[in-house]
Formats: C-alpha cells, structure tokens, sequence
C-alpha cells in the first residue's frame, strides 16, 4: 500500500444534513453582512447601490467558491454549473475566484477514505490489492479518484463517493436555490422548481456508481468503430454503488493541444463535435456534463479520452427529431421551420409575443451560424460566444423573457456551449457543415 499524502490539504466532509445547512446558512450571513456593509458605505457616499454589484464582490465570491469547495457534493456541483456558465462573462478577478470550482475539490482525509472503502468492500480489502495509492490523482464534486493495482497486475481506477453526498442532494439543491433566490438576479414569478426536481434527480443518478457503471458499457458500444476515442471498461469486482473501479488510461489534460500544431487542434475539436451530432442523432445518449476535466488527450497516439459518464441520460425521440429540424433550418436559414422546431421542441410556447419569439428565432439563427457555410468556421476569432450572452441578457431584460424549457433541452444546449468554449480556447477551425451534413436534408 503507498501512504502518499495529498498535494491539497484534506478536509473532511461534512455528512448529516444538520452540519450542511449550517454551513449554508453561515455563508449566507457572511454575504449578507457584505452586502449592509458595502452597501452601507455606498450610501454615505451618495451613491444608490445596485443588489447585484453588491452581491458579486470578489469578498462574496470567495465566501462562495471556498464554502462550497469544502462541502462537495451537490453544493459544489451546482456551483461548478453556475461558474461554468458565468465564468466567461464576469470581471476577470471575480473569475479567477469562481473558477476554483472547477478546479480539483479539497480530498477528504485519509481516515474517512478508509472508512467508505470498509463499509464498500471489508475491512480486509487492503490484502486483496498490490498496490492502492491514498493520495487522490483527482478529487471532484461527487468523489475522488486513487490508483491501484490489483494482484493479476491490472491497473485501476477507483471512484470513491464522499460519505453522505447521496443523503445531502435534495437539501443541497434546496438551499442553494435559495441562496440564488435571495440574490433577487431571478424574477420571483419564474417558476424553477421542475429544473430543481431534475437537477436533484440527475445527480442522485451521478450518485449511483452502478448505474455510471452500465452507462459506461452502453456509450462504450457505441465507440465500437470509432477508434479517436478511448473509454474504461468497468472492473466489475470492485464496483459497488458508491466505488467505481475501471480502467486507469494513461493521459494529459485538455491543455496539452495547446502545445500541438493547428491540424492537431482542428482534428481533435471536429472529433468531439461529430460525437455530440452522433449522441443526439445516432446514440440518442447524451454525456451531458461537458466539464472538461471529463476529456483527455493522448499525446502520442492522438487519441482522445472520455471519462465520467454519471451525466449520462437518454434523449427521447421527439427531442431528437425536434433538434435535427432545428439543425435543417438553420442551415437552410428558414426562420418559420425553425420557429415551429422550435415550438415543438418546448423553446417558445404559444403563450410568447411576436416580438419575444422573433428574439428567440434569431438568437437560435446566429448560434447556428458556422452551420451556413461549407467551410471551416474558425472559433478562435468568432465572438459567438460573446454575442450569444450579450443577446441572451438582452432577451430578458428588454424583452422580459423567462421561460423554463425541458430539461433535455437545457442539457443538449450546455453540452454544445461547453464544445463552443472548448473549441474557442483551442482555437480550432471546423467545418461545422461537413460534420452536420449526414443529418442535412
């Protein structure tokens, strides 16, 4: 057994609901204790201060990315989904500070690993392995990965699930909702409680390594022919709800083709674009979590490496059939097919103006826009992304749009501006046309 130590200080995990809302509720009082005294000193100067700017000071967003950093679980996996979104529209500084979320979680301390691995496979189970590696090679929202050996020589991956992180979703997804809530960013008559029930139901689904286990298998059937990819197979002895073992694959963060020639770049960016138009089309399985610790790069074999797959859930047929009309009218730029695409699919209802829904229509027409011509579209220069968040705030504020679309929706477009943003830090060039084209009338 090695007795590595973590290159990040450990903390335990905070397991009955109790310890949890507690925590919360102390960073809810830390902000609003900011927010008087900012706004306190705002009004002596004269000035009328804005809630929002009050909420989002470097002060507060430390509060929140370390608060939740040291909870894991839900709490810190909806902060990621918040950061990510946000990330690249805040002020640098406030960033910088959210982006700890996306970085590696705090690892829970070594006697509280050893615990979860008793109660998972005996307290015996460190004569059964050669070798088991106690310090993390990553720590995550749900749980931290360790190397190990077994006696035939295999090397593994193993996912341990943080103590309590099943039993604390529903509370975690509750009070961070209302912390969001509080901020008042959110019109109280917009009604988010069936995206709160998914998000709850999707991460007790994250939180059931037996079920990551068969959706590991299903995708990898799938990756049959396409020999780009590299996915674990699951070790099925050391698996249980709450341990995963799998496969360990040897390779570099994301960051590595940054190194690499823009051929490279481009290859590995189209790869990752025709896989997401197979998963809606073909697979009809969505990888729907596009964190981009999820995806690794060989280096030497130019593969590329999927990892992660509690996210994974079915696309039904009719969302399916409804986004590859959206994709034959926005190649075709037809805005009356892709308004009833759009109808049917659940974007816009009968219930939004002319005006909104024109808004709508055009923000869908410019997101589709490398889709127009057959040509590389080069995401390195294009301000897309940009343009989309500019136009998506403008749609609310002056067209006072809120509307809560389904679920399989919302996680098809997050997965496709995760690719978006990946693709425009690689500075890939793709012909986005060419890839869409088996799906184009």
């Amino acid at each position: 057994m090695s007795n590595d130590t973590p290159s990040r200080k450990s903390k335990a995990i905070p397991t009955s609901r109790f310890s949890r809302v507690s925590r919360l509720g102390a960073l809810a009082g830390k902000i609003a204790g900011n927010v008087v005294t900012q706004g306190a000193g705002q009004l002596l100067r004269g000035e009328k201060p804005a809630l929002s700017s009050l909420l989002l000071t470097p002060k507060n967003m430390t509060n929140v990315a370390n608060q939740l950093a040291s909870m894991r679980g839900a709490a810190m996996k909806l902060g990621q989904l918040i950061s990510m979104d946000a990330g690249d529209f805040l002020p640098p500084e406030l960033a910088t500070i959210m982006s700890r979320l996306r970085e590696d979680a705090d690892p829970m301390p070594k006697s509280q690993l050893i615990d979860t691995l008793n109660q998972a496979w005996g307290e015996n189970w460190q004569d059964d392995l050669l070798y088991f590696s106690f310090a993390p090679v990553a720590a995550a929202s749900i749980g931290q990965v360790h190397k190990a050996i077994t006696m035939e020589g295999k090397m593994l991956a193993i996912k341990v699930q943080y103590p309590g992180v099943r039993k604390s979703i529903d509370s975690d997804v509750d009070n961070v909702a209302t912390l969001i809530n509080l901020t008042g960013l959110i019109p109280k008559s917009l009604n988010i409680k069936p995206l709160l029930n998914e998000a709850k139901t999707q991460l007790h689904q994250e939180a059931d390594y037996n079920r990551e286990a068969t959706m590991l298998t299903r995708y990898g059937s799938h990756l049959a022919d396409m020999e780009r990819f590299l996915i674990p197979s699951t070790y099925q002895p050391l698996t249980s709800e709450t341990v995963l073992a799998m496969d360990f694959i040897e390779a570099s963060n994301l960051d590595a083709l940054l190194d690499e020639p823009q051929n490279v770049r481009n290859a590995v960016m189209s790869d990752l674009m025709s896989l997401f138009f197979n998963e809606v089309f073909n697979f009809k399985l969505l990888q729907s979590d596009p964190n981009l610790a999820n995806y690794k790069f060989n280096v030497e074999t130019k593969q590329i490496v999927l990892l992660d797959f509690g996210a994974t859930r079915d696309i039904p047929d009719d969302i399916s059939l409804g986004y590859k009309e959206l994709l034959n009218s926005a190649a075709l730029q037809d805005t009356q097919r892709m308004k009833a695409a759009a109808l049917d699919i659940g974007l816009i209802d009968s219930t939004h103006e002319a005006a909104q829904v024109d808004a709508v229509i055009g923000i869908g027409m410019e997101a589709c826009e490398s889709l127009i011509h057959d040509e590389p579209y080069d995401f390195g220069t294009s301000t897309l992304v940009q343009r989309l968040h500019d136009k998506g705030m403008t749609l609310t504020a002056e067209h006072d749009f809120w509307h809560t679309p389904p679920a399989d929706a919302l996680f098809i477009h997050r997965k496709l501006g995760g690719l978006f943003l990946l693709a425009r830090r690689l500075g890939a060039q793709v012909n986005m046309r060419e890839l869409a084209a088996p799906w184009l009338e």
